[in-house]
């Protein structure tokens, strides 16, 4: 049986699938720590793993970033996913090494799994010169010569122009990206790590083995993928044990298409999404299930209209068999249940990895892309009645849900982790 390390990122959309993950090796006998924040440890013991807090590395709220991280105070947008990735996942590096450089001292582990936003890993993993396997939980951010890069939320461009295109966008993305990889940079001069030649998105990636949520058909095509990049479908598919809402058999019991507006876990303002969504939907012939994303509060600063029922979270397990259509903020778990499910979307994908899932479910022809993340009541009506009534979209999502369906993301993570070490092969140095 092997000793596994599984790094976590304390945001709610990372514990998820990582808990699912962590659920897999302990069920298959294995060993599993887990490291992350206070506030995400219950969920992790109450699998029985064992957790190493966040002791050297800030132990922050994700509600409430800008009180850990001022920087981030009132940024939005592509300004909001530049500065999240210097201050919360790259400056936080060292200091997370230095928690599982500790944890390895105390207690060797066998392999390290990470999420992939997990940077701490990659440097323990150098330091401790254990393997190290890299579970994205969101799409793909691998650079790649037949790509824009990630940050524009842009499926590829066709012919030379857009070729040209796309390269220009690279070397913006170079520039626009100088201040997080001059803090890569010093994060591994502060863990004692020699310089290396990767750029942060590269480094952001196990050398060995990359784990990816998600299917091929959801990924743009690109002829330089490594072959130690795996697909494994969905993460999250097992029953999160969420009760249902008071209000649920009007759910079970809808004659009207049932409409869910998720404004997700992070970024929850409900101005952004939800309040549009209301006013476009609140006179239809639909019954509109809201979430806020916060377990402990399903309140909303607006009034709802009738047809509409809120909650902070509502068990997806209970909830998509009677789903008609999804408008979703584009976070990638739930656009996989959702498509899992064959649930055509609608998605507002306005920063972090929200536009790059956006233009994927578009790409794939399983739904409407919004091209923001505050789309106004006239756009999110338009696309919905767009979805609803093309057959097209929802035969995309039901051919989605099929490739899917023969994935077993958590085990399959597990088997592809003891195939690495059976192969005993050695982490390369930070190259």
């Amino acid at each position: 049986m092997a000793e596994v390390m599984i790094a976590v990122m304390p945001f709610h959309g990372h514990v998820a699938p990582m808990a699912a993950v962590a659920r897999a090796f302990l069920d298959a006998g294995h060993g599993v720590r887990v490291y992350t924040g206070s506030a995400h440890a219950p969920r992790f013991e109450a699998l029985g793993a064992r957790v190493v807090p966040w002791r050297a590395a800030p132990d922050f709220d994700e509600l409430d970033l800008s009180a850990t991280f001022p920087a981030l105070r009132g940024r939005k947008g592509p300004r909001q996913m530049l500065a999240n990735v210097e201050h919360l996942f790259v400056r936080t590096g060292s200091r997370q090494a230095d928690d599982l450089v500790a944890a390895y001292r105390d207690e060797p582990w066998d392999v390290i799994v990470a999420d992939g936003l997990s940077l701490g890993a990659h440097f323990a993993s150098e330091l401790s010169g254990t393997p190290w396997v890299t579970v994205s939980i969101v799409p793909l951010g691998i650079p790649s010569r037949d790509l824009p890069p990630p940050m524009f939320g842009l499926a590829p461009a066709t012919g030379v122009l857009g070729r040209w295109r796309d390269r220009a966008l690279r070397a913006v993305a170079r520039a626009g990206a100088r201040g997080i990889q001059r803090a890569y940079d010093e994060e591994r001069h502060r863990t004692g790590l020699p310089p290396n030649h990767l750029t942060f998105d590269e480094a952001c990636y196990s050398p060995t083995l990359v784990c990816a949520s998600g299917i091929e058909e959801l990924e743009f095509h690109r002829t330089d993928l490594a072959t130690h990049v795996v697909f494994v479908g969905e993460l999250t598919r097992a029953a999160s044990g969420t009760p249902v809402p008071a209000w649920w058999p009007d759910v079970a019991s809808s004659d009207a298409p049932v409409v869910h507006v998720t404004q997700g876990t992070q970024n929850v303002d409900p101005h952004d999404l939800v309040e549009p969504a209301f006013a476009a939907l609140g006179r239809r012939r639909a019954l509109v299930v809201a979430t806020t994303g916060r377990a402990d509060d399903a309140s909303l600063p607006f009034p709802a209209p009738p047809n509409a029922r809120v909650a902070g979270i509502v068990p997806y397990e209970a909830l998509l068999p009677h789903v008609d259509v999804m408008i979703t903020n584009g976070g990638w778990g739930g656009v996989l249940a959702a498509l899992a499910a064959g649930i055509p979307l609608v998605v507002a994908g306005g920063d972090l990895d929200k536009p790059e899932v956006a233009a994927r479910v578009a790409w794939s022809g399983a739904g409407v892309n919004l091209r923001t993340g505050r789309p106004s009541a006239r756009a999110v009506l338009r696309a919905w009645r767009r979805v609803s009534s093309d057959a097209v979209y929802r035969a995309n999502a039901q051919r989605l849900a099929a490739v899917l369906s023969e994935h077993d993301g958590p085990r399959e993570v597990v088997a592809h982790t003891l195939g690495l070490l059976d192969a005993g092969i050695p982490n390369p140095a930070g190259d």
